[in-house]
């Protein structure tokens, strides 16, 4: 062991909070450029301002005082993007002429999407760097399959009672297929914690709705008219849905998002902690879908960095000396072509 190596091996591991330094009225800038050239261009500069946000983003995200980098280019994008678009016009024109050709096309599209999301996810990842290291992801078509669309159908034969153990699979097999520097990610989830989580969600939905439904009952025969009060009933349960929904799904994603990021650990190297509060995640949710309506879209760029703060802040990393000696092995290549048909059927390819 050289003098460098046994520095490395004495040094003490460092925890430090996730640093999100990103501003909305910075953003605010990039954001507005990219729709105005996205609309004159014709969607052609789409490809340079998907690179810029997310640069953007990754450069303002620190762990252990180094940020993240995006090493895609708007070129590689754009073809990709062409390509998907193409494909896919060609099915739908061809379509509308053969309902037979229709179904088939959206059985081999069914067919294909793990495909496309394995894909994906590698060329996220591969273009993602961190200190000169970049991520990459080994998941093969045949798992995702099993993952994505067999566990998914087979839990409807349940009553869903199997969606939460087919929920944890899944998240097993992505972040347990994710690698740095040459070492994949350790995921030791529990299937409890993610029945919880679904109980606890459904138990707050359940109480929710009960108090919503007398809250609206109460208001409906307050009002002088029957008919005027049936309608106001069924306007607060209605909003009231909107409000239940948000919270127990809040709920969830925390809860979910705290046991996995606390059951993952990149061995001998790092480990990933998460405290994200339901209350939180709340809040920030509501007030960034109020600021949104009454803005009419423009405050969008702060709600993005206030969401991305909040989860920087709630998620915590214990850095290893093995990070500082990480090299980052030659990456296999991947296709463009699958990440950008994912985004143009709106499939989020994003890590919990």
């Amino acid at each position: 062991m050289d003098i460098q190596d046994a520095a490395s091996a004495a040094a003490p591991a460092r925890r430090s909070t996730v640093q999100f330094s990103g501003r909305g009225a910075e953003f605010f800038g990039i954001w507005i450029v990219n729709i105005l050239l996205t609309i004159v261009t014709l969607g052609i500069y789409s490809a340079w301002a998907k690179v810029r946000t997310t640069q953007y983003f990754y450069g303002h995200t620190k762990v252990d005082g180094h940020s993240f980098r995006y090493l895609a280019t708007p070129i590689q994008i754009l073809k990709g993007r062409i390509i998907a678009v193409i494909v896919f016009a060609l099915i739908s024109v061809l379509s509308t002429f053969s309902p037979f050709f229709g179904l088939m096309a959206a059985l081999a599209f069914l067919i294909a999407l793990p495909w496309i999301l394995v894909q994906g996810m590698k060329f996220s990842l591969r273009m993602t760097s961190y200190r000169n290291v970049r991520f990459g992801f080994h998941g093969t078509y045949g798992s995702a399959c099993i993952y994505y669309l067999l566990l998914p159908i087979l839990s409807v034969f349940t009553l869903y009672l199997a969606m939460p153990w087919a929920l944890k699979k899944l998240d097993q097999f992505i972040f347990s297929h994710i690698s740095f520097g040459g070492k994949q990610l350790e995921v030791s989830t529990r299937t409890s914690a993610y029945y919880k989580a679904a109980l606890t969600s459904f138990a707050v939905a359940v109480g929710l709705g009960v108090v919503c439904g007398i809250a609206a009952a109460v208001a409906g025969f307050a009002m002088p008219e029957p008919e005027a009060g049936f309608s106001m009933a069924l306007f607060l349960l209605y909003v009231a849905f909107f409000g239940i929904f948000m919270l127990a799904g809040a709920v969830y994603t925390a809860m979910i998002r705290n046991h996995l990021l606390n059951s993952t650990l990149l061995p001998q190297t790092a480990e990933l902690h998460s405290n994200l509060e339901a209350v939180d995640l709340v809040w920030v949710t509501t007030t960034n879908m109020l600021l949104v309506l009454f803005t009419l879209g423009l405050a969008y760029p702060w709600t993005k960095v206030r969401m991305t703060a909040l989860l920087a802040a709630a998620t915590e990393v214990t850095v290893y000396p093995a990070m500082d000696t990480l090299t980052d092995p030659l990456q296999q290549n991947s296709s463009v072509f699958a990440e950008q048909a994912a985004d143009l059927f709106d499939v989020d390819l994003s890590l919990t």
